[in-house]
């Protein structure tokens, strides 16, 4: 019966939009858009420091601007930027929080030279859903765990997963079957939890799957809730549910993957020793677990849902991908095969450029430090905002326009600065799953590519809800056609 009422709901969520997407009067729309609030300071400098106050504004009464980035997204962001400059500060979630935009900015926190910036931003936020997960963790912690983390991201591991990650991926695409008008993203993010239950758990997905698969989302979502309190029925109090039933679902599992070693990540994990034959206890395994699961399953979604909407919009580069793929035979291709498919490989890091799938990094200060002239006290919650670098004139030809060349070796336009392009974040917190992530969106658009064509109607454009992850608000609704 609780699983009947868990699909309803889902159905639903599926069909209504959250309220932050509801569609408005383009004038009531335009005026919340343009809002200016009264400008303050974020805290005087030091006397003689010969430092610059952050300037900033708390918004709306309350709630801040809370609602204004989930709803507007990078147009917000940019907003910031062309108002206050570089470095900033708003009331957001229950707290002023400073945000960094632009590569030169982004680059004081991700560096993080004088190791004023901690992880400490994302435990506020997301520390009760993935307690202890990597990018959880600071300085020589961190560094220890990913030394061995590492161990489970190999080339011999990568080549490993996408062996499986083939025939799971093969049999998913080719059962979706033409139709005139289905909603791509949930398609997608199904075959995804099913390659994340085959490929890290060495398991195929059912009904329990479909259980995780909800608390992972439930999980996601709470981080960003307003209401931080477990009201029955709220995103909070859904968010510690999933939380509880992903620990149990890994600790019941966790004998079986320490007993023999297999060729999923959760056994890797299990096994993983660093140089210095540092291994994981059970604990540390289901905290990463659960932090790799919900980072690797939500990013590839979200990113081979952006990448086929591109497709679907420039069906000329929809056909060139398609060429380099039918020409590699009927195979399912290798790690090696995959690599030369240099036509999606530009279109996947173009899609990363304008859809990034965390579109903002966060960290606290754990002491007084200055960005870029600008005195930022200890204690503060800074966000980096990789969607100002990825959409900057100065770095960018028409940063708007969908262009994969700008990645090709002759303009290579990533290269204007270290983080014009940051999609896997930078600096020690680089995201360690990056080549897997890549490897999968690509295998996945190759079979969609052999099987099917996809369009959408010329003058549709995507909308993206920013409530957690940026996902389709209406499902991405494409007309598939089997070739």
């Amino acid at each position: 019966m609780v699983f009947q009422l868990e699909k309803v709901n889902e159905a639903i969520r599926r069909r209504v939009p959250p309220l932050t997407s509801m569609p408005l009067p383009r004038s009531v729309d335009q005026r919340i858009f343009e809002k200016q609030w009264p400008v303050t300071e974020l805290a005087p400098p030091p006397p003689g420091s010969g430092l610059k106050p952050v300037l900033g504004d708390a918004g709306a009464p309350l709630i801040g601007h809370s609602l204004d980035f989930m709803r507007y997204g990078p147009a917000f962001a940019l907003r910031r930027f062309e108002l206050y400059g570089p470095v900033s500060w708003a009331y957001s979630l229950g707290q002023r929080m400073v945000t960094l935009g632009g590569p030169e900015a982004t680059s004081a926190a991700l560096v993080n030279k004088d190791k004023a910036f901690s992880q400490g931003g994302w435990r506020k936020l997301i520390d009760r859903f993935f307690h202890r997960g990597l990018m959880l963790l600071d300085f020589d912690e961190h560094l220890g765990h990913r030394r061995i983390m590492q161990q489970a991201f190999t080339r011999q591991r990568l080549t490993g997963y996408v062996d499986q990650m083939g025939p799971t991926l093969r049999e998913g695409v080719t059962a979706w079957g033409g139709q005139d008008k289905t909603r791509l993203y949930w398609l997608l993010k199904q075959l995804t939890l099913d390659v994340a239950t085959r490929v890290f758990m060495d398991r195929r997905s059912g009904q329990e799957a479909d259980r995780v698969n909800r608390a992972f989302v439930d999980s996601v979502r709470a981080a960003t809730a307003v209401v931080r309190y477990p009201v029955p029925g709220g995103r909070w109090a859904a968010g510690l549910a999933g939380r509880k039933l992903l620990e149990r679902y890994f600790a019941d599992n966790i004998g079986t993957a320490r007993a023999v070693e297999g060729d999923d990540l959760f056994s890797a994990l299990c096994h993983a020793r660093s140089e210095d034959g540092e291994r994981f206890g059970d604990d540390d395994v289901i905290n990463h677990m659960i932090f790799l699961m919900m980072a690797a399953h939500d990013t590839s979604t979200i990113t081979s849902s952006a990448v086929a909407y591109y497709l679907a919009k420039h069906p000329e580069w929809q056909e060139r991908a398609r060429a380099e793929s039918l020409a590699m035979g009927e195979e399912i291709p290798d790690i090696e095969a995959l690599e030369k498919l240099e036509t999606l490989d530009l279109v996947i890091k173009e899609a990363l450029r304008l859809v990034a799938p965390v579109p903002s990094m966060v960290r606290e200060t754990v002491r007084d430090t200055e960005v870029l002239g600008h005195h930022v006290p200890a204690g503060t919650m800074v966000g980096v905002s990789p969607l100002v670098n990825h959409f900057s004139p100065d770095h960018w030809t028409s940063p708007f326009d969908f262009d994969p060349e700008r990645f090709a070796e002759h303009r290579r336009e990533d290269k204007s600065h270290r983080f014009a392009w940051m999609p896997f974040g930078g600096g020690a917190h680089k995201c360690i799953g990056l080549h897997f992530g890549t490897l999968e969106v690509k295998l996945l658009l190759h079979e969609m590519l052999r099987a099917y064509t996809w369009s959408v109607p010329g003058d549709y454009e995507v909308k993206w809800d920013y409530v957690s992850l940026p996902v389709p608000v209406d499902g991405l609704p494409v007309r598939l056609r089997r070739r």
